[in-house]
């Protein structure tokens, strides 16, 4: 079972909701007018649909193992179907493992800068498993020379990918299963997010690090879609809610992913505070499963901190519900 010791942060929530959703308890206040999240119930998702970007390794694979041992059906989207040569996995290797685990799942090819993909992706899904109940907005454009380049060498065209992959592929899939999620009664859009003073629980945003080691963190492009993620899914979590679905935002931390190694050979990266690819994924389980998600709606969380404040356990190998 995983456990950091300690983590430096408060491990609180801030702020004024504004939808009228949460009805706190004493218990559920700490000093200062902080609220602190109490675990809730989590129910069966056994049956339950759930497309997942970004499936073909890190904590997309991860996660859909994780949805998978809870006899979830699982639609798996990403770029790369057949092994390539620069990163390891593909989209058939988590297909073929998550079928091995005894669920139900497709693998649909996705380039999620083009939006016939996406209308692709949604109605493969529809016609396979007859709706969606959960969407995991996980992939990213992470990886390329965008992630080497300064900002006077970004073109334009380098900027508005990150947009299109970290942002309008998000808002597009989010128009598009809505409508599906409400006629049936309701559903959970997950948003991965990215390091911020909201994150972190602060109450502006910190000075930016330039870099770590021979690792940059000058990458404009990355870090505005994804803040702009974040924006839309608090702007849309009132309309959202009346009719019963709700969008929350996590971000995973450093995860001991895939690219991560790479990053850590190729650019000195330190990923001795890593976390491990459960981590996330456990949390991405609890929000898509737990009685109340209302209570969560338009916010953003982190975790590591979320796992340890409500003392939930990685699965460390929980046997898979056949389907």
């Amino acid at each position: 079972m995983w456990r950091r010791p300690h983590l430096a942060s408060p491990v609180t929530l801030l702020g004024e909701q504004g939808y009228g959703t949460l009805d706190l308890n004493s218990d559920q206040m700490e000093e200062g007018g902080r609220i602190t999240m109490q675990r809730q119930e989590e129910l069966d998702l056994a049956g339950k649909v759930v497309i997942i970007t970004g499936a073909s390794r890190g904590v997309g694979r991860q996660t859909a193992q994780a949805f998978a041992r809870r006899g979830a059906h699982l639609v798996l989207a990403a770029r790369t179907v057949e092994p390539d040569g620069n990163l390891p996995g593909t989209l058939n290797e988590t297909l073929t493992q998550i079928e091995d685990m005894g669920a139900s799942a497709i693998a649909v090819q996705t380039d999620l800068a083009s939006n016939a993909d996406l209308e692709r992706l949604v109605d493969a899904t529809v016609e396979r498993f007859g709706g969606v109940d959960v969407l995991i907005n996980n992939a990213a454009a992470t990886t390329g020379e965008i992630w080497s380049k300064r900002f006077l060498e970004l073109t334009h065209e380098d900027w508005l990918y990150q947009f299109a992959v970290n942002l309008h592929a998000p808002f597009t899939l989010m128009q598009l299963v809505t409508p599906i999620m409400e006629s049936r009664g309701g559903g959970r859009i997950l948003n991965l997010s990215t390091g911020s003073g909201e994150v972190f629980r602060q109450p502006e945003e910190l000075p930016k690090l330039e870099s770590i080691g021979e690792f940059s963190l000058a990458v404009p492009g990355y870090y505005s879609s994804k803040r702009a993620l974040d924006r839309l899914g608090n702007v849309l979590a009132p309309e959202l809610a009346r009719k019963r679905i709700a969008v929350i935002g996590m971000h995973p931390g450093l995860v001991a992913t895939e690219v991560v190694a790479i990053r850590v050979k190729e650019a000195g990266l330190d990923d001795s505070v890593a976390v491990p690819m459960d981590v996330p994924a456990r949390m991405l389980v609890y929000f898509a499963s737990c009685a109340d998600p209302m209570e969560y709606t338009g916010r953003l969380f982190w975790a590591e901190r979320e796992l340890e404040e409500l003392g939930l356990d990685v699965d460390d190998g929980r046997p898979a519900i056949t389907t």
